[in-house]
């Protein structure tokens, strides 16, 4: 007798991504989609023994910065290593399109600046095959992948195509511009994009150390964009803001009157700066107000602070920017330790500015008091007393010194973690209370950027590992729903993210016993050789994307069920 469905996941504990109790059940898929949910007589071309496993919808991730990735991987690791199976990319206001031929270099050096994707990938892997963002999506759709992808139209991207150089001048757009950039947005999410993103930080700089063409946009462009959305009916705003100019309040201001007037969601990042350690309270407040009115003005949060990466293997150590460095930096890793090792050349580079010659953006957000030894496993919730600050006091030797010998450590394999986000009070304690918050998105994984310095992607193995098993802070119910139904319904993803008869199959199943990760390392996978820190998930029984098993116990198979989605999709 032939088998009834393609998929059958027997036995399992079912945690539906809506917040409700577990239950005990089998899950039939037919087609790509949940086809019965309870006990199951049929059987399956497939069947998966699922008891006492956690049963869950496949993870969406909002904040990904996949756009190049996308156009040459059929993988997209790390994201797809730790449960996600629909990837929203094109954040920050940064993309590849629209662009006319001779504004590449400009949006891949900003790129390359602002997301830390190497300039020599990203001229290897894009053949351009495009120029409109429709084009875009077209040249998405021909590849199948690991994980469903979803994408914005990057602000930086449009106002190049709309300014040109007047762009990166950071001139206002005139009334023309506007109009033009208003029916841009419109014809890209009738073409299937979610939205469009737009960057507001000072942070955010090209390669050349100018900054994101976004930067000083005036509301009325911004609201021009959005106004663009809603002639088309659809997407979302995303936005990432520093808060500072002019002010807290007068920013988030604008964003309710943007919101009020498009009638369109906005989403924007939300993390505590050391710079500005009480800020994010205040923005919090302001968007639960905002919620209560009935505007969707909503934080995207990350579990735990947002720290780089420093090593001999990341793209930035504590010492990238001195002179001495640099005339070492492209040796292979053994040779350049055995030349750090050498005492003169130690002393050498103690003595030279590191910030000076830097062309690392973040540079000055670095602190040797928020600087502190990784560990083979890793430690991302690590005391005061063990910075390099600390140590540095307690030996009576120099920050410096301390961060130099700790680089060389393991060979030269190890890292130095520097919180630059959510750790001012050397606890998770902020992360807790924007988690707790029911109007905050669970996000700010960054997949497929910072490749180099900053490893964030597993995020949804950290939520769960963390606050659920050691911590025990959150139900698991209510994790699963931030990792699920509440980012895919923000965005308007509403046939995923819930396991309900006739939604997509895209399913997780969990060892809960084993949840967790293994050690960030550097591999050299990218096109051209280019490098990319990467963490292995462990846990994950299987992923599935459209009823078809693409992970098991962590290890891909041979099935791409994965397709570009174009534009909300309903249940």
């Amino acid at each position: 007798m032939p088998a009834e469905f393609d998929l059958v996941i027997r036995g399992g504990t079912v945690v539906d991504g809506t917040g409700a109790e577990p239950v005990e059940a089998d899950i039939a898929v037919r087609d790509g989609r949940i086809a019965e949910i309870g006990r199951v007589a049929g059987s399956g071309r497939e069947e998966i023994d699922a008891r006492d496993r956690l049963v869950t919808p496949g993870f969406v991730d909002i904040h990904t910065h996949y756009d190049a990735q996308a156009v040459w991987d059929d993988h997209l690791a790390p994201s797809s290593w730790h449960g996600v199976t629909t990837a929203v990319m094109g954040n920050c206001g940064v993309g590849f399109a629209p662009c006319r031929v001779e504004d590449r270099e400009k949006l891949v050096e900003l790129m390359e600046g602002v997301e830390d994707i190497p300039g020599a990938v990203m001229h290897e892997g894009l053949d351009w095959q495009w120029e409109s963002f429709g084009e875009y999506l077209n040249i998405l759709e021909q590849r199948p992948r690991d994980v469903d992808i979803c994408a914005l139209l990057p602000h930086a991207a449009v106002r190049v195509y709309v300014m040109g150089e007047r762009a990166l001048r950071l001139e206002n757009a005139n009334q023309g511009d506007i109009a033009q950039m208003r029916e841009i947005a419109a014809d890209a999410v009738r073409a299937g994009a979610f939205g469009f993103s737009t960057s507001r930080t000072t942070s955010h700089k090209s390669l050349n150390g100018d900054y994101t063409p976004t930067l000083r946009a005036q509301e009325q462009e911004l609201t021009g964009i959005a106004l663009g959305l809603r002639d088309a009916g659809a997407g979302v705003m995303e936005v990432v803001s520093e808060w500072s100019q002019p002010g807290p309040a007068e920013e988030f201001g604008m964003l309710r009157r943007i919101a009020a007037e498009s009638g369109r969601p906005i989403v924007f990042s939300l993390s505590q700066r050391n710079s500005q350690p009480t800020v994010w309270r205040e923005i919090l407040d302001l968007a639960d107000a905002a919620n209560a009115e009935g505007l969707s003005v909503r934080p995207v949060v990350a579990p735990r602070a947002i720290g780089i990466l420093l090593g001999l293997e990341s793209s930035q150590n504590p010492f990238s920017g001195t002179p001495s460095y640099k005339a070492i930096a492209k040796k292979p890793l053994a040779e350049r330790v055995a030349i750090m090792r050498d005492p003169e050349f130690r002393q050498r580079i103690l003595s030279e500015d590191p910030v000076k010659e830097s062309t690392f953006p973040l540079i000055h957000r670095l602190s040797y008091a928020q600087m502190f030894r990784f560990g083979s496993t890793p430690n991302y919730e690590p005391k005061r007393e063990d910075s390099v600050a600390a140590i540095a006091e307690r030996e009576g030797r120099t920050a410096p010194e301390v961060a130099y010998d700790l680089l060389l450590e393991n060979d030269g394999h190890g890292f130095i973690y520097s919180p630059i986000s959510n750790y001012a009070d050397y606890d998770l304690s902020v992360c807790e209370a924007l988690l707790a918050d029911r109007n905050s998105i669970m996000g700010l994984g960054d997949g497929g950027a910072h490749v180099g310095f900053i490893l964030d992607a597993g995020f949804p193995t950290w939520l769960l590992s963390y606050w659920g098993k050691q911590r025990d802070r959150f139900p698991i119910p209510e994790l699963i729903r931030r990792l699920t139904s509440d980012p895919a319904h923000a965005v308007g993803l509403h046939d995923r993210g819930v396991i309900g008869v006739g939604r997509k199959a895209d399913l997780n199943v969990i060892d809960w016993d084993r949840i967790g990760f293994g050690a960030p390392y550097m591999a050299h996978d990218l096109p051209a050789g280019g490098g990319r820190l990467l963490q292995k998930a462990e846990g994950y029984v299987a992923t599935i994307a459209a009823g078809q098993v693409t992970f098991r116990d962590g290890t891909a198979t041979r099935q791409l069920p994965g397709r570009l989605v174009r534009g909300p999709q309903a249940a």
